[in-house]
């Protein structure tokens, strides 16, 4: 789904307020009921928020969002992370790219690095990568996910497990503040968990709407990674985590 300016601010203000109510949103953009309960019929059938009476509400987080309409969501933000993190990845080095619309902006501000090796169970970054000659493309073997190609299960883990590269890069779908990584599919959690075992350095990218979501698969703690890239951490337990262990906080819009 594309979302309009005005859809995309909806969205804003529902993740920060938790809801929205259709006669609020009315006054806001001067405009009728009848134009805002359309903006928000379309951003349900997209599962980006669910109806109540008078408005609606942030998802309760219980499955992962479409692809694409996790695709566009906060897209100027996984773009300027994407570029962020691919600065910390040095030419020639190895690598894993994981599964994930931030993790894909990686790769596509990756493309002009010479001399990689790729390693990625997503096959929307191979597919991107492999147009690039100067970039070595490894794609892991298993079961494919039709919503989003991320290839997952255990063929995909004993295949992980074959190397260690430099880097790794890495999304979640909820983040804690307790520190903790989470995602919706116990069997990519496996992956990710691969991924972050066998590799010298994890880079975590995701955006700050990733605080305010939920999922019920553990993928690991900050303790774990040693780059996290967001485009803003508005939470102080998680600044002072990030002090505390050792971990290299990157913001690309600070406040």
């Amino acid at each position: 789904m594309h979302l309009s300016p005005r859809q995309s601010e909806i969205l804003r203000i529902a993740r920060e307020e938790g809801r929205v109510l259709v006669e609020a949103l009315a006054l806001r953009f001067d405009l009728t009921p009848q134009t805002i309960r359309k903006d928000l019929n379309d951003l349900c059938a997209a599962r980006l928020l669910s109806r109540v009476h008078g408005g609606a509400v942030v998802g309760s987080g219980r499955e992962n969002l479409e692809y694409e309409a996790r695709r566009g969501m906060a897209a100027a933000e996984k773009e300027a992370i994407g570029r962020a993190a691919a600065k910390l990845i040095p030419e020639g080095a190895s690598l894993f790219i994981n599964i994930g619309t931030t993790t894909e902006a990686v790769g596509e501000a990756l493309t002009e690095r010479r001399g990689l090796m790729v390693i990625t169970n997503n096959i929307n970054v191979a597919n991107r990568m492999r147009l690039h000659p100067e970039t070595e493309v490894v794609i892991a073997g298993g079961v494919v996910r039709g919503s989003d190609g991320g290839v997952v299960g255990e063929a995909a883990v004993d295949f992980i497990r074959q190397f260690k590269v430099d880097y790794a890069v890495i999304g979640a779908s909820a983040l804690d503040t307790d520190g903790s990584l989470l995602d919706y599919d116990f069997r990519e959690v496996k992956v990710a968990q691969a991924i972050m075992e066998n590799a010298r350095h994890v880079i975590l990218v995701a955006d700050a709407s990733k605080f305010d979501r939920t999922a019920p698969v553990r993928i690991g703690h900050f303790r774990q990674i040693h780059s996290f890239v967001t485009d803003r951490c508005r939470h102080a337990p998680i600044r002072t985590l990030c002090a505390e262990l050792g971990v290299d906080l990157v913001e690309t819009a600070p406040e």
